[in-house]
């Protein structure tokens, strides 16, 4: 065993840890950190997708299959340091647009994610999307990791109630930070920066625990009242399709909307969170890109047999990075991770938003450092990349605003002359971007 996670041991051979400059260690911590952070989807997708009429305890048991066998592809094949699970959005959009508001069955809707899956396989056969990938000019690139920072950041302080949602809407405001989850968000965040100060190891890791900790006796964090479980059956959801409205209109507006959101928001999670980690190759592609869209299409087609929502690439995985995790055993750790939930599901009760919400706001100081390697003095550049960064976290979504960046950059490209700097492939994805808005 000593051998499995020593320098040029098994582990680190297979995943070349010493040549990314990272530790087995390091990579094990990373991996628990990411999952810490988005563990909540274990909770929330069942609990949306059950508006759609489906069982809370299968979905449950399929959400944790389906980002246990995802996350384990993308470490092991892709050896990237990316967790997926079911996203959220896309579980909003499958819950209250097609069944609530469509009308659907929930069968219906996993039909759609299934054949998106299916669909997603096949472009990244053909490298389409890895096309769309090296088409994203590198000022937008740098840009779409800072915009997931303040993204991400958002989404702790919301989470934990430190800003909340005026009148339901996009507009936010200060929420209550003197009592209750926003205090014990706010202790849980100057614990983890003083950790993170100090420069002490898994300081992310150790701020949530001390933070988990500290709101048992105020009743903030849930005490499990069992330690084991046994998973739910996912007997009532297992490959529940239903092909008889695979060929109508409606499908195809679900199928090109699934398609749409997924493609962009993995697409941006992957290219900004390796910019972050200096990932990026000396021709500015991700790494082994097409092995870990490759992982993200498998992770829905299974999802969908096994019965939820569409998977794809976590934003939370930038906590993981942040914490040094720069190898597939960061990814596989996590996967391991979702795979003990299913049966240590009481447990993980008391990860609750307010605990992990010091990690979240602290990677948005993380991610936002490529902003330094953004030519702010050419306004063709420094617009698009700055448009990208805002609508992110304004419009809480990734692909909107790598729409705004990519149309932006090719109409300040074609009205000052700079034509040479556009490519074919960004002009094709812009006209997408804007059919995107017309069909929706």
């Amino acid at each position: 065993m000593k051998n499995l996670f020593k320098k040029d041991g098994l582990l680190d051979n297979y995943f070349d840890i010493t040549k990314a400059g990272s530790t087995p260690k390091t990579e094990v911590l990373a991996g628990i950190t990411t999952f810490m952070t988005m563990a909540y989807i274990l909770i929330v997708n069942p609990s949306i997708l059950s508006a759609a009429g489906m069982d809370q305890g299968a979905v449950f048991t399929a959400t944790a299959l389906s980002a246990f066998v995802a996350t384990m592809l993308t470490g092991l094949y892709a050896k990237l340091p990316f967790a997926q699970a079911p996203g959220m959005g896309l579980n909003a959009f499958f819950a209250f647009t097609v069944v609530l508001q469509m009308g659907y069955s929930y069968q219906f809707a996993l039909t759609a994610v299934f054949l998106e899956g299916i669909i997603f396989i096949l472009l990244t056969l053909f490298n389409v999307r890895e096309a769309i990938v090296d088409s994203i000019p590198d000022c937008i690139k740098k840009g779409i990791a800072v915009g997931i920072g303040l993204l991400i950041a958002l989404i702790g302080l919301e989470g934990a109630g430190i800003v909340v949602h005026q009148d339901g809407g996009t507009i936010v405001q200060l929420g209550n930070i003197v009592k209750g989850p926003g205090l014990l968000a706010i202790v849980g965040l100057l614990i983890t920066s003083v950790l993170i100060a100090r420069r002490i190891k898994g300081a992310l890791f150790i701020g949530m625990l001390v933070t988990a900790i500290i709101g048992i006796p105020f009743g903030l964090t849930p005490m499990p009242h069992t330690l084991m479980s046994a998973p739910p059956s996912i007997k009532g959801v297992l490959f529940a399709f239903e092909w008889h409205n695979i060929f109508s209109f409606d499908m195809v507006i679900v199928l090109f909307t699934l398609l749409f959101m997924d493609l962009f928001d993995t697409i941006g999670t992957l290219v900004g969170v390796a910019t972050k980690a200096k990932m990026l190759d000396k021709d500015g592609k991700v790494p082994n890109i097409k092995k870990a869209l490759l992982s993200d299409a498998i992770g829905t087609t299974f999802g969908a047999c096994v019965g939820t929502s569409t998977v794809s690439t976590f934003v939370e995985s930038a906590s993981g990075v942040a914490e040094g995790g720069r190898t597939g055993l960061t990814a596989v750790t996590t996967a391991i991770m979702f795979g003990l939930a299913l049966f240590f599901a009481p447990i993980f009760a008391v990860i609750t938003p307010a605990v992990t919400a010091s990690a979240l706001i602290l990677v948005g100081l993380f991610m936002i450092e490529p902003i330094k390697e953004i030519n702010l003095e050419d306004f063709t550049e420094a617009i698009p990349a700055f448009l990208t960064i805002i609508m992110m976290p304004f419009s809480y979504s990734i692909s909107d605003g790598i729409i705004f960046g990519v149309v932006s950059y090719i109409v300040l490209k074609v009205f000052t002359g700079k034509f040479k700097d556009i490519s074919i492939a960004t002009v094709v994805i812009a006209i997408i971007f804007i059919l995107k808005f017309v069909v929706h």
